[in-house]
């Protein structure tokens, strides 16, 4: 049995060897130099922590060389040709931020579930028709999720088990609903899924439950009635939901900007609340989620001014969004190296 002073001995060389480990790792950027295949690599790639492979012609990327990836907390493979990700990215098990947007990406990999670190998956634009099943049931540690520009029909419903999860991006797609569950997104603070044009027609009334949300934006769909639990949002102060055909609340209610929105549609469930309503449950765990103050909310009792933030501007034009291409690096490297220091054809 080691005595105290041989356990500080020993943690502190255990910190001693963490930290000549993380210096020893490097930052490779390998971006635009429009390579269609990978060189084979001349050195150790466990001694690389970011890298950075974008604005290429990489229509694939080798099973052995993700699989030695082993350090890897950044990956970057933006504006590819990739039609798959290897299955190898399992192994890597330190990854935070992984973007592969811009390629041709159908489907995500079964095994992106073992990379356990991830914080932030960027897979916009590209031709995603659906998500690992169980994603939310293992990335826990998501704080944001950026899907939008693809084919996805539906959001898995293991997405409500993101806990952490901060920034929901499903915009351009084809959904036709929302996970039902939404009240465990506890941390959500961004949710956008505008532009699923003639597909969305109903928001969940879970959305009310999203005790932190700040930011719904909802536009371009097809919805027609807003649920009345965003009455009870405390936090939101930004609500976009130009180009839908909406009736309720009326216009007039819209016109009078985001507290209005709010005040008409708490007292619709307060009302629902006093007559025998048919999702009285929803009441309920509005109040458990501390979300719903009844009659004090709607009477502008509650002492403060609101940010107004109803947004009914005019429609942007999706051929304004910025390609992947154009966008800025996402690495800010503090040492840059030659290609042929790491690889060699």
């Amino acid at each position: 049995m080691m005595s105290e002073e041989q356990k500080l001995m020993r943690m502190e060389a255990d910190g001693k060897r963490l930290v000549e480990e993380e210096e020893r790792l490097e930052i490779v950027d390998l971006s635009g130099m429009s390579m269609d295949s990978l060189p084979r690599p001349s050195l150790n790639l466990t001694t690389i922590c970011k890298l950075n492979l974008s604005n290429n012609n990489l229509q694939s990327i080798p099973e052995s060389l993700t699989a030695r990836l082993l350090n890897v907390v950044v990956l970057d493979v933006h504006s590819n040709q990739l039609k798959r990700l290897p299955n190898s990215i399992g192994c890597l098990s330190k990854l935070k931020t992984l973007n592969v947007s811009g390629n041709l990406l159908q489907s995500l990999p079964k095994t992106i579930e073992n990379c356990r670190s991830l914080e932030e998956l960027n897979a916009n634009f590209n031709i995603l028709t659906k998500l690992p099943e169980s994603i939310g049931f293992d990335l826990i540690h998501m704080k944001k999720l950026s899907v939008n520009s693809n084919k996805l029909v539906f959001l898995p419903r293991s997405i409500t088990h993101l806990t952490y999860l901060r920034v929901l991006d499903a915009r351009l797609n084809c959904l036709r609903a929302l996970p039902e569950d939404l009240e465990n997104l506890i941390n959500l603070q961004v949710l956008n899924v505008s532009q699923n044009f003639q597909y969305l027609k109903n928001l969940p009334y879970s959305i009310g439950l999203l005790v932190s949300l700040v930011e719904l934006d909802v536009s371009y769909n097809k919805i027609a009635t807003l649920p009345d639990s965003i009455g009870c949002m405390k936090r939101l102060q930004k609500l976009s939901v130009e180009g839908n055909p909406l009736v309720s609340p009326p216009a007039e209610v819209f016109e009078q900007g985001l507290h209005a929105v709010k005040e008409y549609l708490g007292e619709k469930m307060n009302a629902g609340h006093r007559s025998p309503p048919k999702k009285k449950s929803w009441v309920g765990k509005l109040v458990k989620y501390g979300t719903f103050n009844g009659g004090h909310m709607m009477r502008g009792g509650s002492g403060h001014s609101e940010r107004e933030g109803f947004i009914i501007s005019e429609y942007r034009s999706i051929e304004g969004l910025a390609s992947p291409r154009y966008m800025g690096r996402m690495f800010s490297a503090r040492r840059l190296f030659s290609p042929g220091r790491y690889f060699s054809r």
